[in-house]
Parts: structure tokens; C-alpha cells; sequence
């Protein structure tokens, strides 16, 4: 539902900084004042101290992004057919980037739907809903997107919602999770790189699957062949199972989640890679050390950890312990094995990851890192320039080398 409120918002002499250089968001403390009633969810129009037009976007006073922007043009007035422009330009793009048995649809703000996230699963759906101007067209958006799909021959046949982040709570929003339609069976096998995963849309982690490392499974695969191997927070077993079909020749895969464990387990069984990989239900930190004073070595060690921060408030205490791991990780590579580590962390900017790696390498006895690739998220979660908050995955694939 869509709703043009005929209000318009005026921002104070000065701000409006981050919307100018092609950001989405008004925020608070940026409003000098809002002309005419509106109900929160609202479409309003923005304008700049002088009156200027800036935009087109949805209002809501719980919450401190108090306005997120639509369009940016005057006559683009927000409607079901420019929303539909929006989910049709969504997925000729990843029809152009990636394969879209398993991908992301509409990654939010970098597909100009502000607060939404929409994963197709084979021939399922999974949404998330983060606003609440989005979430009032949460109906008409799924739909659209439905007939566009089924434009090319691809039938959805269930759709779950997975909008539980406690970020809708600031929306004045209460979590909200199940079907949207019918019901269906919420197991759903995907196939990604040719290899086989059983997918829970219903209680796996975030949407059910991490689509974002994709590529970056496959990038590691020409490092494996033959090697041993020791895949730390491994989840539902991707990184390790892409390890074990490029040929390595001992997998060791940790998670300190007995349910990750076992996913892991059926996904490599059903890939026939059960004999390739060991998995161990335990604390990545309390396993390092350990592995560390027994003389344990392996040629590549891949760190994958959780968002060690989801905010600047933590960010210190997130460094120290991405800062921990990869020293205890470098430990643990041989002379000329390879390092590779990522972080899913918005707020662990590239700069601040560099400098954490740099001191864990020294921390690690001196031990020199050479880059061999640096890679992002996939690209069916584009990065939107100006729009900050769609950079987030940073990986690194090192060469790890005594000092000499």
C-alpha cells in the first residue's frame, strides 16, 4: 500500500550531508520541520533549507532514519509501477551478474527499496522486512516480483518471512516470522557451485543460508587441491565441502553449533563428502591454542567468523577479537600455506581490517602476509556507492611466509 501524504519535510540549513552525495536516509536530527499531518509509513516529499526538491520517501517518527528515500525526482512519484521498475531492474541485474538458482533479489537500499530484503531459494522466497514504510508494501513488492519471475518460466512456489531483527523494534514494528500464504515445506535443497545444500528457510540463520560468500567458496577451491585443510566456524559446512570437491585431502571443519553441525553433516552426505571432511562441534577459540600446542599444521586455515560487532559502540571489542583469531589462525598455517579470513562487520571498515591483520600477523611471530586476492560480497548484494551501509564483507586470501 502506498500512501502520499502530501507532507513535506524541510531539512535544517547545513545537513543532509550523506542524502546529497546519493545516500538513502534523512535522519532525525537533520529535520528543521514537516509541513501537514502524515501517518508513520508515509510517503512525504523532502526538500532542502531553500526548498529545493530532493526527493521521495517514506516517514516514520520512531525511528531515528526518520525518512528513506524512494526516488529523487520530481515526477518520479512513488507508485506500484515505479516499484515494479524497481523489482524488474532487480533481476535483470543478477540474471546479468549470477547464477539465480539460489541468489538475492532485492538487496535493500541497493536496489532503491529501502528495507527490504528479498532471497529466492530454487523456487522459494524468504523476506525480510527492516521499515516500516516498506513493510506496508511488503504485499504488492512480493507479488511483483512473483509475475516478473514467472515471466521467465520460474514458478515460486512458498514464500516465508524471516523479519526478526530487532531493528524493527526502533521501527515501532514487533518481529515477525511464517508464511506468507500458504504453507510448504521449508527444507529446500539449492545448488550452489555444483554442490548440493539443504536449506532451512524457517530456522536456519538469517534468510536460511548465507548467499553472500558464494564466489568466495568457489575462489578458494584451487587452493585445497591436495591439501590440509582446517575451516573454522564452518556453519552448514560450505567453505569445507568446497575445500573437499576441489580435492583436499583433509578436511577439518569446527562449529560451536551442534545444529550447524549436524546441516554440515547431511550436506555432506548428500555431496558424497562425508569420507573428506572431520567435523567438530566446538569453541573455535578454545580449539586454536590447543591445536597450536600439539604441533598441529595446515596448509590452509579459513577463518569465517560471525559479526563480531553490529555496532560503533563495539567496535574496539570487535577488534580485539578478529585480532585474536587471525594471529591464532596465522599461528597454525605452515610456511607458504595460505590464510584466508573475512569479516561480515558494516562497522570493521577495510581500513580498520587491515590494521587488525597487520597486528596479528606480527602478534603471530612476525609472520608475513602476501595478499593473493581481495574479494567483497557477491555481486547480487551490490554495493551502492554513497550508501555505506551496503559494504560490508571484506575477504582476504593471504600466503602465509616465515619472516625471513
Amino acid at each position: 500500500m502506498i500512501n502520499i501524504s502530501g507532507a513535506s519535510v524541510k531539512l535544517i540549513k547545513g545537513q543532509g550531508r550523506s542524502l546529497k552525495a546519493g545516500g538513502a536516509w534523512v535522519y532525525d536530527n537533520e529535520i528543521a520541520s514537516v509541513s501537514r499531518s502524515y501517518t508513520n509509513g508515509d510517503i512525504v516529499e523532502v526538500h532542502d533549507f531553500d526548498d529545493y526538491f530532493m526527493g521521495w520517501g517514506f516517514i516514520n517518527d520512531n525511528s531515528k532514519i526518520r525518512v528513506r528515500l524512494l526516488s529523487r525526482w520530481k515526477e518520479d512519484v512513488p507508485s506500484m509501477e515505479l516499484i515494479e521498475k524497481r523489482v524488474r531492474n532487480a533481476w535483470e541485474y543478477r540474471k546479468s551478474v549470477i547464477d539465480t538458482g539460489a541468489c538475492r533479489l532485492i538487496f535493500g537500499e541497493a536496489d532503491f527499496l529501502p528495507g527490504i530484503v528479498i532471497d529466492k531459494f530454487s523456487d522459494v522466497l524468504v523476506v525480510e522486512s527492516l521499515a516500516l514504510g516498506i513493510d506496508k508494501m511488503k504485499p504488492e513488492i512480493i507479488e511483483t516480483l512473483k509475475r516478473v519471475l514467472l515471466e521467465d518460466g520460474i514458478r515460486i512456489r512458498g514464500v516465508y518471512e524471516r523479519s526478526e531483527a530487532k531493528v524493527r523494534l526502533k521501527e515501532g514494528m514487533e518481529p515477525k516470522k511464517g508464511f506468507i500464504g500458504d504453507s510448504f515445506d521449508t527444507e529446500v535443497e539449492i545448488v550452489e557451485n555444483g554442490l548440493r545444500f539443504m536449506v532451512d528457510v524457517a530456522d536456519g540463520q538469517k534468510t536460511g543460508y548465507f548467499l553472500d560468500q558464494k564466489e568466495n567458496r568457489a575462489a578458494i577451491r584451487s587452493l585445497c587441491r591436495g591439501k590440509r585443510v582446517l575451516d573454522c566456524f564452518t556453519h552448514t559446512g560450505t567453505f569445507a565441502l568446497n575445500a573437499a570437491a576441489a580435492g583436499a585431502s583433509e578436511v577439518t571443519a569446527v562449529d560451536i553449533s551442534g545444529t550447524a553441525i549436524a546441516r554440515a553433516k547431511e550436506n555432506a552426505e548428500l555431496n558424497g563428502l562425508s569420507d573428506r571432511v572431520h567435523f567438530q562441534c566446538e569453541d573455535v577459540f578454545e580449539l586454536l591454542p590447543r591445536l597450536e600446542k600439539a604441533g598441529e599444521r595446515f596448509d590452509v586455515v579459513i577463518l569465517d567468523p560471525p559479526a563480531f560487532t553490529k555496532s560503533r559502540e563495539t567496535v574496539k571489542q570487535a577488534v580485539k577479537g578478529y585480532r585474536d583469531i587471525n594471529m591464532r589462525g596465522l599461528r597454525l598455517v605452515k610456511d607458504g600455506g595460505f590464510l584466508v579470513t573475512c569479516s561480515c562487520s558494516h562497522f570493521l571498515t577495510p581500513e580498520l581490517m587491515e590494521k587488525t591483520l597487520r597486528e596479528a600477523a606480527n602478534g603471530a611471530g612476525h609472520r608475513r602476509l602476501r595478499q593473493a586476492a581481495f574479494r567483497q560480497q557477491a555481486p547480487d548484494h551490490p554495493i551502492l556507492w554513497a550508501a555505506d551501509e551496503s559494504y560490508y564483507l571484506k575477504f582476504y586470501i593471504f600466503q602465509v611466509c616465515d619472516e625471513l
